[in-house]
């Protein structure tokens, strides 16, 4: 892994969720240049595309970590949904408001179980949150508590904690206790920080 942006370091070691909420609601302003054009982000137009291709219009989605809205941007080119967000920092929150493409936004610490009901969603997409120092595997059966059965959920794993980080075991618990069908591929991640993801898409039983 290349980390040569500056930001980088801090991200993948923060300490919790306040230390979070301060860092992403300064990085607010910037980020999207940051990511987009500085790392070259490339994920969120991969997991769009990957969920658009599962889903038809009219469905209901949950962008979790949703940050300043760029999944929720990219996945309103491709269908139209019923889309709400969550997100730590209220910062990135208020971006994400201004592109005008979600149906409710609003403040959710995804290490804790959320405030949704069962199978409320038709799809869950969570892009740029499963990495270093943010939100653990254990959010993904949360994921599948919210999404109706046969519905969808695509979310990126940071490729360096993939293994360490026990996302694959996670998801290797759930597919095997039979709550989900799993596919997973490796993917481009950011281009220009040569750092990778695995693109992992669950079907709820």
């Amino acid at each position: 892994m290349n980390d040569t942006h500056p930001i980088l370091a801090r991200l993948y070691a923060l300490k919790d969720a306040d230390e979070a909420r301060e860092v992403y609601d300064a990085w607010a302003a910037d980020y999207d240049h940051d990511t987009i054009d500085d790392m070259g982000y490339v994920a969120p137009a991969l997991a769009a595309e990957a969920l658009a291709e599962r889903i038809s219009d009219g469905a209901t989605v949950l962008d979790a970590g949703c940050g300043t809205g760029l999944v929720g941007a990219e996945l309103a080119q491709r269908r139209e949904v019923a889309l709400d967000g969550m997100d730590l920092s209220p910062g990135m929150l208020e971006r994400a408001r201004a592109r005008e493409v979600y149906r409710t936004l609003e403040i959710a610490d995804l290490t804790r179980e959320l405030a949704v009901v069962d199978d409320a969603y038709d799809a869950v997409i969570c892009v740029g949150t499963l990495t270093g120092g943010h939100v653990g595997p254990g959010v993904l059966a949360e994921f599948v508590r919210i999404t109706a059965p046969g519905g969808a959920i695509v979310a990126t794993v940071h490729s360096h904690v993939w293994e360490d980080g026990g996302y694959r075991a996670e998801i290797e618990r759930l597919a095997g206790e039979g709550l989900v069908s799993a596919e997973v591929w490796e993917r481009p991640y950011h281009v220009r920080e040569q750092m990778s993801c695995r693109l992992c898409v669950l079907t709820p039983q």
